[in-house]
C-alpha cells in the first residue's frame, strides 16, 4: 500500500476502541497526519527533546512514559540524541538510565525562561510531547476528573510553543498539549481541554499507542523492525518498580489507562504487520 493508504490505516487502527471519543478528534484532523509528524522525524541526528510524565497523586502515570521511553530507544538506535523532559517524581526515577531534562520551574514565566534557554543551548530537531498537560484557557491544569492538578504540575507547553523546529504532540483525552489544535471539535467533550497547540497532533486510545506509530514509520523507513524490539511488559515492570501508576484505577500495576500490557503488545504487532515485519 502506498505511504497515504498506510497512514490512514495506522490512524483508524490507534483511536479503533475509541475509548475517550478520540475518533471525534481524529475526524478535525487532516489526514496522513501520522506520516506528516514521521516525516519530522525522519533522519535527525542531533537532539530531540519528548516531553512526558502526567501527575496522578503524588506519582505519575504510566501512560506517557512508556511511549517515551521506547520512542527514546528507537531514535537512539537510528542516531539520534533523544532527551526525556519531565518534573519530579518521574525526572529522578528515570535519570540514572535516561537522560534527563528536569523540568523545575513552579510558575509559567520561568518555565518560558527555561525553556527558551534550553531550546536555545540544546538546538533540538524536534519536540515531542506525548501525555502531557497542556494548559487549559484560565492557564490552570486539568485531569480527567475535571480536578485542577497545576501544584503538582511541571510546564512543558512553553517548549512546544517557544520552539523553532517542528512540534509534534500526543494525547488520548483532550487535556494533553496539542489539542489546541481541535479546540472547535473537542468543545463537545466533558473535559477541561487544553488550548496549547503544536505543529502536528496524533491521537490515539492510549497516548503510549501513539508513540509506536511513529516508531512504525521510523522502522519501515529504515528497514528495521524497531517495534520488535519493544515489551510493553518490561518498561512498565521498569517504572512500576518506580513508583508509577494506571492512570484510571490509581493503583500500582503493569497496567496503561487500566490495559493489561498485552493490548499495547496487539497495537505493536498489529504495525508490525502493516509495515511488512511479521504476516498477517
Amino acid at each position: 500500500m502506498n505511504e497515504q493508504t498506510l497512514s490512514q490505516a495506522i490512524e483508524e487502527l490507534m483511536v479503533a476502541r475509541n475509548l475517550r471519543n478520540m475518533q471525534l478528534a481524529r475526524a478535525a484532523l487532516q489526514p496522513d497526519y501520522y506520516l506528516r509528524a514521521a516525516r519530522l522525524l525522519r533522519d535527525l541526528r542531533g537532539s530531540v527533546i519528548i516531553g512526558t510524565g502526567f501527575p496522578v497523586t503524588d506519582t505519575f502515570e504510566t501512560d506517557g512514559p512508556v511511549g517515551a521511553i521506547a520512542l527514546y530507544d528507537a531514535l537512539q538506535a537510528l542516531g539520534a540524541e533523544p532527551i526525556i523532559a519531565c518534573g519530579p517524581p518521574l525526572s529522578d526515577a528515570i535519570a540514572a538510565d535516561y537522560r534527563v531534562l528536569a523540568l523545575t520551574a513552579r510558575d509559567l514565566d520561568t518555565a518560558r525562561q527555561q525553556a527558551i534557554a534550553e531550546l536555545d543551548r540544546r538546538k533540538p530537531g524536534a519536540v515531542i510531547s506525548i501525555e502531557r498537560p497542556g494548559l487549559a484557557s484560565d492557564g490552570r491544569y486539568y485531569n480527567m476528573r475535571g480536578e485542577d492538578i497545576t501544584a503538582r504540575c511541571s510546564f512543558f507547553d512553553p517548549f512546544i510553543t517557544q520552539a523553532t523546529c517542528p512540534t509534534i504532540a500526543i494525547g488520548d483525552g483532550g487535556n494533553e498539549i496539542g489539542m489546541g489544535n481541535i479546540a472547535d471539535a473537542i468543545a463537545t467533550l466533558d473535559i477541561t481541554a487544553s488550548v496549547t497547540g503544536c505543529d502536528e497532533l496524533l491521537v490515539a486510545d492510549v497516548s503510549n499507542w501513539g508513540a509506536y506509530g511513529l516508531i512504525a514509520w521510523l522502522g519501515k523507513w529504515a528497514g528495521r523492525d524497531l517495534l520488535g524490539d519493544i515489551s510493553p511488559l518490561e518498561i512498565l515492570d521498569y517504572l512500576s518498580a518506580r513508583g508509577s501508576v494506571d492512570g484510571v484505577t490509581r493503583e500500582n500495576t503493569l497496567t496503561e489507562d487500566g490495559l493489561e500490557a498485552s493490548e499495547g503488545m496487539r497495537v505493536i504487532q498489529a504495525l508490525r504487520s502493516l509495515t511488512g515485519f511479521v504476516g498477517d
